[in-house]
């Protein structure tokens, strides 16, 4: 009978214990006292929490802010840079943790970033954003070493290794990785394109790496540039086809005579123009073919404003100007600009 009333006066103990652990727990996060700007919630630890920190370990407070905020900047040793969160001066010292998780249900947003001012409501945000500063990509792929910012993006990663594609168009069954890209690839059943061309020719898009490219066609913006020429292009793969100019690579065979090309075998022509009927090998000569129903023609010279379908077409009638005569006869050593009077010069000499 002693035992059992001991043990249950051990029990309670514990529990007043525990009790008056988590009273001093939730004063000492209202007055905001953390080391290295690791946050403590209720039932949270990040890394580690000193309950009584030194002087010289307390964080700065700047009680000048904004109304209804405190501002804490807390300086990281090892050089790193400072980092700075707000909290609500209203947190009273017996709900604060309440309160905190009811700002991020209401929406307020308490964390600042110290680079760029940008505010966040939880600490886990503001964490994950300031890697965008700092570079830090924690998360590193085990089968080929690339890293990422956040476990989530590590995960969509790896997906490109084991083949897995969770998200599935339920119109052709076509599989993806990302359920971004399935809502993309959605658009080309809907025909919805909700990104209109505003600045020049109103044309719309299903993608807005579409219109950026598009844009580039008006504003003549070239970024990307080859390192062996020195001739810029306004898209990333037209960079890449060019760059086998320079190495010679042709990494796409025919199974019948080796070279580059398929559909000149088989005779098929899987592009066909709505307007007149006719049919073509590839897409792009499609979109050629029907500038000449349309009229349109994207391609303008900057010196005299004659306009083309074709940008070939445009590079040719540029010659006119700069005075360039790209072919010479090897017989007689005479120029010309036009491939058609270097032809005509070598038939009739």
């Amino acid at each position: 009978m002693l035992k059992k009333h001991f043990l249950l006066l051990s029990m309670l103990k514990t529990v007043v214990l525990l009790h008056i652990f988590w009273e001093t727990a939730i004063h000492f996060h209202s007055k905001v006292w953390v080391k290295k700007v690791f946050f403590f919630k209720r039932n949270v630890y990040f890394n580690s929490v000193r309950m009584v920190p030194s002087k010289a370990e307390r964080p700065e407070v700047n009680r000048n802010s904004s109304p209804g905020t405190i501002t804490v900047n807390q300086t990281v040793p090892n050089g790193e840079p400072n980092v700075s969160f707000s909290h609500a001066q209203s947190l009273s010292a017996s709900n604060s943790t309440r309160t905190s998780s009811a700002n991020t249900i209401s929406g307020d947003k308490h964390f600042v970033c110290s680079y760029c001012s940008k505010r966040f409501r939880c600490f886990s945000q503001l964490t994950i954003h300031q890697r965008s500063h700092t570079g830090e990509k924690p998360y590193r792929c085990t089968l080929c070493g690339k890293r990422y910012f956040q476990k989530g993006h590590l995960y969509t990663h790896q997906r490109t290794h084991t083949g897995e594609k969770p998200y599935r168009c339920s119109l052709c069954g076509k599989g993806f990785i990302q359920k971004c890209t399935l809502d993309k690839h959605l658009r080309s059943h809907t025909g919805e394109k909700p990104y209109t061309c505003t600045k020049f020719c109103g044309k719309r898009f299903a993608q807005k790496t579409y219109l950026t490219t598009h844009e580039r066609t008006h504003s003549g913006e070239r970024p990307y540039s080859c390192m062996e020429c020195g001739k810029s292009f306004s898209q990333k793969s037209s960079l890449n086809v060019h760059l086998r100019s320079h190495t010679g690579e042709k990494p796409y065979s025919c199974s019948h005579c080796g070279k580059t090309h398929m559909r000149t075998h088989s005779g098929e022509k899987p592009f066909v123009c709505t307007v007149c009927g006719k049919r073509f090998a590839q897409k792009t000569y499609l979109r050629i073919h029907q500038r000449t129903h349309s009229g349109e023609r994207p391609y303008s010279c900057m010196e005299c404003g004659k306009s083309f379908a074709q940008k070939s077409s445009l590079n040719v009638h540029l010659r006119s100007h700069t005075g360039e005569k790209p072919y010479s006869c090897s017989e007689c050593g005479k120029s010309y600009a036009y491939k058609q009077g270097f032809n005509t010069h070598q038939c009739f000499g």
